[in-house]
């Protein structure tokens, strides 16, 4: 795990003050304090798992008593039926936490799949695929996390990562040409532009004004391939819009670089994983 405690700690505090409030009416007038069960998480579905440390730090921080062997890592492919960590703590503990901790594990295994099938898709090619901000607030970082752990690239984190200049910022701003140059003399020497065109004509006139990285968005497959002509390495392509799993590698046969998919944080699936008690 490379994200630091501290964020997921206070990650975990707030999901479980959520879901707690003061007590859990189901189990604590039914278990005592002393009780303690063995339990195990199962997969019910085939896919990439993430989350698994994050998922048992849920019952650290519940139980200082709490043991756990895992039998998978974060960015293992796992089949249906495979076991992927045994644990024991208390028993009130372990249900108060099994909500929060599910959620979480089968939130990042959704995306940790559903970017590798999207990397899988395009192998072979010189494509590489991004995932963008739209995330949720708050689980920024562990859904790019998930992303990475999928065999997918982050994008930027957040607006001070990189300059990048969408419709309404070319708009507002006068065109593509005077917006980067205005730009240009503000933005420190480590700081990329990223320009987003929407037709040839803008692909043209980004290059031109030097863009990093230019966007097509949206585009013709047939527009596509003609931007990448047009760029010939010049600066890095980045297709966005309208991608799916189905159109993914005619997409990156077209020449691009990145293929960027909101879909692989803000639209994924909860990944089948159940907690069993022994």
């Amino acid at each position: 795990m490379i994200l630091p405690d501290f964020y997921i700690d206070d990650l975990i505090k707030r999901a479980i003050s959520e879901d707690i409030n003061y007590i859990d009416v189901s189990s604590a007038y039914i278990f005592s304090d002393e009780d303690r069960t063995d339990a195990y998480f199962i997969s019910k579905a085939d896919g990439v798992l993430c989350g698994i440390d994050i998922a048992m730090r849920v019952f650290q921080l519940l139980d200082d008593s709490f043991t756990y062997k895992l039998y998978k890592q974060d960015g293992d492919e796992i089949k249906k039926g495979d076991l992927i960590a045994e644990f024991s703590g208390k028993t009130l503990k372990l249900l108060e936490g099994e909500r929060t901790s599910l959620n979480i594990l089968q939130h990042m295994s959704g995306i940790a799949t559903m970017t590798n099938a999207a990397v899988k898709a395009v192998e072979g090619t010189n494509t590489s695929i991004a995932d963008t901000r739209k995330t949720l607030p708050g689980l920024r970082a562990i859904q790019k996390y998930a992303v990475t752990c999928g065999g997918g690239r982050n994008h930027r984190y957040n607006l001070s990562d990189a300059a990048m200049l969408k419709d309404n910022h070319i708009d507002a701003g006068g065109g593509i040409t005077k917006t980067v140059e205005t730009l240009r003399k503000k933005i420190g020497h480590t700081v990329k532009i990223e320009v987003e065109t929407r037709n040839l004509d803008e692909v043209k006139e980004a290059l031109s004004a030097g863009a990093d990285i230019i966007m097509l968005d949206n585009m013709s497959l047939e527009d596509m391939k003609k931007a990448s002509e047009i760029i010939g390495g010049k600066a890095l392509t980045e297709a966005s819009g309208n991608v799916t799993l189905d159109n993914i590698r005619t997409v990156a046969q077209a020449g691009v670089d990145i293929i960027s998919m909101g879909a692989i944080t803000h639209s994924v699936k909860a990944f089948d994983i159940s907690m069993r008690i022994k």
